[in-house]
């Protein structure tokens, strides 16, 4: 009967196994971050979208009637004071009104598949820019997760489908090295992941703490509730356009009509 002899490992081979398993782990949980982190700015981009069409026009509507308001006092003061009231006031209301029909007021709602989710979580993990083995392969890769993010948001999954069968063919998957090489690149490579992975849980807590991530949690909570905060906000700023509209077409009888 034949006896197989197994060969024992070295120290250093040793290592290298158990690192690459260790970056396996991180890189499998630096995609699920990625992936939340996308989801997280995709959400908050459809949501700002609707409250601009919902809410903003209205808020470019009262500046618009403020601008008026304000230049009509300044012709009637004749001031440098009220000139520079009026100049402010025309300049915020073309800016409410850039903000309120421009290019984020357009995005729509974003509703991921669990196959688009999937196909994303697969992509980052396999193109991370944080998992390069150096500056040519970052930058290929840094590419690529251009491509994948943009297909996750547009919610493109055969975009992500032709990433991932270009990787399959691509030069790029086939690597060989010696085992102290390949030991400091997946040393180095856990480094970066761990990097990454520190600044994406940041970004996430500062997004979260931002003022568009607050007025959502405040609209959710009323939609629980049954109630439509935008529908609310928008009465409100109904309510104060029809206030300044009756200051420039009555104390001022000589303004224009919106």
């Amino acid at each position: 009967m034949k006896t197989e002899l197994v060969r024992q490992l070295s120290p250093e081979e040793e290592e290298l196994v158990a690192k690459r398993e260790e970056l396996a782990r991180l890189q499998a949980q630096l995609a699920d971050q990625e992936l939340a982190l996308a989801s997280l700015k995709a959400e908050l981009a459809s949501f700002e979208g609707l409250y601009l069409r919902r809410v903003g026009v209205l808020y470019a509507e009262l500046d618009e009637w403020n601008a008026r308001l304000a230049e009509l006092r300044a012709k009637k003061a004749g001031t440098p004071e009220a000139q520079a009231e009026a100049t402010e006031a025309r300049a915020q209301a073309e800016e409410a009104y850039s903000a309120a029909h421009g290019e984020a007021a357009k995005v729509q709602p974003f509703v991921p598949s669990a196959d688009l989710r999937k196909l994303y979580r697969e992509a980052a993990k396999r193109v991370h820019p944080d998992t390069a083995t150096d500056d040519a392969d970052r930058a290929r890769r840094e590419r690529r997760m251009k491509e994948v993010n943009a297909a996750y948001v547009s919610g493109d999954e055969d975009a992500l489908r032709r990433v991932l069968a270009d990787l399959d063919v691509s030069p790029d998957a086939v690597q060989g090295a010696g085992i102290g090489a390949d030991l400091i690149r997946v040393l180095r490579q856990l480094r970066q992941v761990r990097n990454r992975l520190t600044a994406i849980e940041q970004e996430i807590a500062n997004i979260s703490k931002s003022d568009l991530a607050s007025l959502k949690t405040k609209a959710n909570l009323a939609a629980s509730q049954g109630k439509d905060l935008f529908a609310q906000m928008a009465a409100n700023v109904q309510e104060r356009i029809i206030a300044i509209q009756q200051q420039v077409e009555g104390r001022f009888s000589g303004g224009s009509r919106a």
